[in-house]
């Protein structure tokens, strides 16, 4: 008896000592593709749940419950022989300290998702050199979510997954894939993502993750005043950036993810001066000013 229990202990510290990241739902929608054995895109639909969820992606150990949720929304527009033209729509969010409400993190839209897919075929991570684009593709967003992730728990504590990101857009630039160079047509691509992530020019939005949530939504079971205040500090940070980039990626990446929520944080709660915090929000993000005239 006290054998089996050991070897129950034994086998649950593996389990926790190899938890992975991240806890991904993957969807693939292929209803614009005609005359296929649909087979094949629930087979992908599989491997690329099982690539995601059972990849180790660092070396940090992972709770069941610190696992990041996001979901991978692949829509197909196009297959031929093996080769898959697609869209991609990626979405994280992370739990707030002390209530059950999770905060959307990421919500990126890639419109180049294009790569080669043969049924079975094994999928290998190796972050130092290029496999497939569909692996590049999963691992460089993978990297992203969890850096992101990491940079709200500690002021840039995600460098090192995010410049892991930043290597696998360097490798994957000689497969002549779209979607990883500069030279590209779109100023939004994963090129872009990334090197303006890393850039000292954009380090506000960095910071301003930090100071959104650890020091704002985490405070929120426990003094709503002070969070609403850090929240409407970390958006005065990421204002930071319009005064040398108008309409940045970035800035708009996080009012992608964020703006339902900000109208949700300042309709409630404690009341605050609200003209300041709305004139900042329609001057960085006027595309919003619809959702900004909710808050009162």
């Amino acid at each position: 008896m006290k054998k089996l229990t050991f070897l129950v202990a034994f086998l649950v510290v593996i389990s926790i000592g190899n938890a992975q990241e991240l806890k991904a739902t993957v969807t693939i929608n292929y209803d614009r593709v005609t005359n296929v054995n649909t087979q094949i895109f629930k087979t992908l639909q599989t491997q690329m749940t099982e690539f995601l969820n059972n990849t180790k992606f660092t070396s940090q150990v992972y709770e069941q419950n610190e696992k990041i949720e996001c979901s991978f929304f692949l829509n197909i527009s196009s297959f031929d022989s093996n080769n898959f033209g697609a869209t991609l729509q990626l979405q994280s969010s992370r739990p707030i300290y002390n209530s059950s409400y999770t905060s959307p993190m990421v919500n990126f839209n890639d419109n180049d998702v294009n790569f080669r897919y043969i049924e079975y075929e094994n999928f290998i991570y190796d972050p130092n050199s290029y496999t497939s684009n569909l692996i590049s593709i999963l691992a460089y967003y993978a990297n992203i979510v969890i850096g992101l992730d990491k940079d709200s728990f500690e002021e840039m504590g995600g460098t090192k997954q995010l410049e892991i990101a930043s290597n696998i857009m360097n490798l994957a630039q000689s497969s002549g894939y779209g979607g990883w160079s500069q030279t590209d047509a779109k100023y939004n691509n994963r090129y872009y993502i990334i090197s303006d992530i890393l850039s000292n020019t954009y380090s506000p939005y960095r910071k301003s993750l930090y100071e959104y949530h650890l020091k704002g939504l985490d405070l929120m079971a426990d003094d709503q005043k002070t969070a609403k205040l850090n929240v409407f500090e970390a958006i005065k940070t990421i204002s930071q950036i319009n005064k040398v980039r108008p309409n940045a990626l970035l800035t708009r990446t996080f009012f992608d993810a964020k703006s339902d929520e900000i109208v949700s944080i300042f309709s409630g709660g404690p009341s605050m001066p609200n003209n300041e915090l709305l004139e900042i929000l329609n001057k960085i993000s006027p595309l919003n000013s619809s959702k900004w005239n909710k808050i009162r």
